[in-house]
């Protein structure tokens, strides 16, 4: 679904993008800016901001309207009430896509919206109003999903579309995540660090098994010839002292002369 919804964006800001290369007049791009932000399925204007046809508007009788879609890309209702004289009355379609806008917004601080932060930052004058805008121009929409609470009186927010980030906000992302790359770099050296440690070791250890096993087999084998050796002069000995006996028992006695 989340899916869908970011390619059907992308498709929308490449139609109005087309659209407006081949516009030149005020009149014409201030009509886009006017079709771009009441679209009912187009939440996201940072990239039509950067339009070459768009910066055209500048410094003309028709800037506000330039002014009017930087503040659906960054701002919210309660932006619009403060700056309202100089910029261009809203549609019915457009205040209600800034109220949703709006709602985004507060969702990105936090999840849990009371209803009186809700109803004063939409121009909303009651509970059941506000109800049926959270469900059906916000949730049915699909840019949030969360939990009405009557009797806690708030919103709770499960999930919520993101909406286009400021020049700051997107530097700090920047750096942000460059710390992180940095962070990751570092945790990177000292795991290949640790691995190239391990390896030496494992190596060492592999060399110093090797060198006892061939100690250990060189004991054997001298303790084998030990004992061969010790065998062989025992097994001469024992044979001596056969052939010793053997010799007199087959030596002839002497005879025994008696003296009359």
């Amino acid at each position: 679904m989340a899916m869908d919804a970011e390619r059907r964006q992308a498709e929308l800001i490449e139609q109005f993008s087309a659209q407006a290369a081949a516009l030149s007049s005020g009149p014409q791009l201030a009509a886009l800016v006017l079709e771009a932000t009441s679209h009912p399925a187009l939440f996201a204007f940072s990239e039509l901001l950067t339009l070459p046809a768009l910066s055209k508007l500048t410094g003309t009788q028709y800037a506000s309207s330039l002014d009017l879609l930087r503040l659906f890309a960054y701002g919210t209702l309660k932006d619009y009430k403060s700056n309202s004289s100089a910029l261009p009355a809203l549609l019915p379609d457009q205040a209600r896509k800034l109220k949703q806008l709006s709602v985004l917004t507060l969702a990105e601080s936090t999840k849990v919206l009371p209803y009186d932060q809700l109803m004063q930052e939409l121009d909303v004058s009651n509970v059941r109003e506000l109800e049926d805008f959270l469900i059906n121009e916000c949730m049915y929409s699909g840019i949030v999903r969360g939990k009405l609470d009557q009797l806690r009186r708030c919103f709770e927010v499960q999930f919520a579309a993101g909406r286009d980030l400021t020049p700051d906000q997107l530097t700090n992302m920047i750096e942000t995540l460059s710390d992180w790359l940095g962070t990751s770099d570092n945790l990177l050296h000292q795991i290949q660090e640790k691995i190239k440690w391990a390896d030496t070791t494992s190596e060492l250890n592999k060399k110093h098994q090797k060198e006892f096993e061939d100690r250990v087999e060189e004991a054997k084998k001298s303790v084998k010839a030990d004992n061969d050796l010790r065998g062989h002069d025992d097994f001469l000995s024992e044979s001596g002292g056969i052939m010793d006996f053997e010799e007199d028992r087959i030596r002839p006695k002497s005879e025994t002369i008696h003296f009359g």
